[in-house]
């Protein structure tokens, strides 16, 4: 494989103007392969038919290409959610997961992967317990939404909440939500497109000054900083203080208002207490809190709160006026639930 800065998925319409202009060749051509690659799912240049012939063959003479992921493995689970298993092109393998709204609504949302393994190390996390195999270009974050989307249908909504950690593979990341923003490519709304961070702060801060429109996840798990230690490695490099704070300056910057991730790990983070912390820590920011059915897996000790503990918990959040949704487990048979991505794969 040739490098993967010749990878014509990986660039911005802009990009691939000056790619066209350094050959010689009109700058509106990098707008002809750009809606080629993301409108057309074109695999090979040859395909890219506006373009002049001799100009296409110019392009591979200069070692260009489409990259595409290679699919190992499909699987589907009776609620209605899919899994995708990719190879990388060096060997590593990342996971993608669709999720498919209510029968006879048109919301089909696409939980990507930034990183093969991660960094962060949570510990109720199967894919923080692989070994960190590198980072994703944006042209193999944006393909697996191209895949997906040639093979299933419209992609409505996309969330950067599956393998790796977006803020630790910032600059790619943000390429990929420029790709899939762009109205020549998926044209998928930014306030549609959701960045998760389990709380690297230097990045919610930067992604404050980037003048998108795209939605925040934090990755809360805990109200206090033991806790948070216990299950969540990098609450010791950012501790509770710096995060609300960080995310107190993007919604200061944005006005947007940010969702709290909370995964319910019995006799761990939820208790009445835990609930009661949650509302002392984020209550004054306009935020939203999802409650995670945690998905229990080989190799963690941990167990999921039973229904009635999280209602609980819900209950006390919504009664001091936090907007708290329950997420129950999906996916759960094919390892496809939150937390779970990585599991079954031998190869990372």
């Amino acid at each position: 494989m040739v490098g993967m800065g010749k990878d014509l998925t990986n660039k911005t319409v802009g990009e691939l103007g000056a790619v066209v202009g350094d050959l010689g060749g009109k700058s509106y051509f990098g707008g002809y392969i750009f809606s080629f690659i993301h409108t057309r799912d074109v695999v090979d240049i040859s395909e890219i038919t506006p373009l002049p012939k001799v100009f296409r063959g110019r392009l591979v003479e200069e070692g260009y290409y489409i990259g595409r992921l290679g699919l190992v493995d499909r699987l589907e689970d009776p609620d209605g959610t899919v899994k995708f298993v990719f190879e990388l092109h060096d060997g590593p393998r990342v996971e993608t997961v669709l999720m498919r709204g209510a029968e006879g609504s048109d919301r089909n949302t696409l939980c990507i992967s930034c990183q093969a393994g991660c960094r962060m190390g949570c510990s109720f996390c199967a894919t923080g317990k692989l070994k960190f195999g590198r980072n994703l270009t944006a042209g193999e974050i944006v393909d697996q939404v191209n895949y997906v989307w040639a093979n299933c249908g419209r992609i409505s909504n996309v969330v950067y909440m599956g393998m790796g950690e977006p803020m630790d593979n910032y600059d790619e990341v943000l390429r990929s939500v420029r790709i899939l923003n762009d109205k020549n490519g998926k044209n998928i709304g930014q306030r549609r497109i959701t960045i998760s961070t389990c709380g690297v702060t230097g990045g919610i801060e930067r992604l404050a000054g980037e003048g998108l429109q795209v939605r925040l996840g934090v990755s809360l798990h805990a109200a206090t900083d033991e806790t948070r230690k216990r299950i969540m490695p990098i609450a010791g490099r950012y501790p509770l203080v710096k995060l609300i704070g960080s995310t107190r300056k993007y919604q200061r910057v944005t006005g947007r208002r940010v969702t709290f991730e909370y995964c319910m790990i019995k006799g761990i983070n939820d208790s009445n207490a835990d609930a009661a912390g949650v509302v002392k820590l984020i209550g004054s920011l306009k935020a939203n809190v999802n409650l995670i059915e945690y998905n229990s897996h080989k190799g963690c000790s941990f167990s999921p709160s039973d229904r009635a503990r999280i209602h609980r918990f819900r209950d006390i959040l919504t009664g001091d006026g936090i907007e708290t949704v329950i997420r129950y487990k999906r996916g759960r048979s094919i390892n496809a639930a939150c937390g779970q991505l990585g599991l079954a794969n031998s190869k990372y």
